[in-house]
């Protein structure tokens, strides 16, 4: 079982719920950029770019360096793997679940036809 700090993933989903801050990694995934740059990309003010990017630093999914007059952006040191995990434990609760509905359903079935023959 996969035990996770609550606010940690608190930070990293409050982070991912948002489209533009996951628009924002997918970029960083491709290559570093300037805020200036993401705000451009994104059709925003660079003061709302400003903001996603904190959030994503929070949660050590995006770091920042600022060179001169230039704050450039790259992925953090964070990787979702504990929050894969943390998902992936739910799934399978599911699925199981899933597993056992579809037993039961294909039993009243059985139960019905066998019913209907006599």
């Amino acid at each position: 079982m996969v035990h996770l700090s609550s606010s940690r993933l608190d930070a990293s989903f409050s982070a991912l719920s948002d489209a533009t801050r996951r628009g924002v990694l997918e970029q960083l995934g491709r290559s570093d950029a300037s805020i200036t740059d993401l705000a451009e990309k994104f059709h925003m003010t660079l003061t709302g770019m400003k903001k996603h990017v904190a959030v994503l630093e929070d949660a050590g999914l995006v770091s920042t360096e600022k060179v001169g007059r230039v704050r450039t952006c790259k992925l953090g040191p964070r990787t979702l793997e504990d929050e894969t995990m943390w998902i992936e434990r739910y799934r399978q609760t599911w699925a199981a679940r899933f597993d056992a509905l579809d037993t039961i359903v294909e039993e009243l079935k059985q139960k019905e036809r066998a019913h209907e023959r006599t």
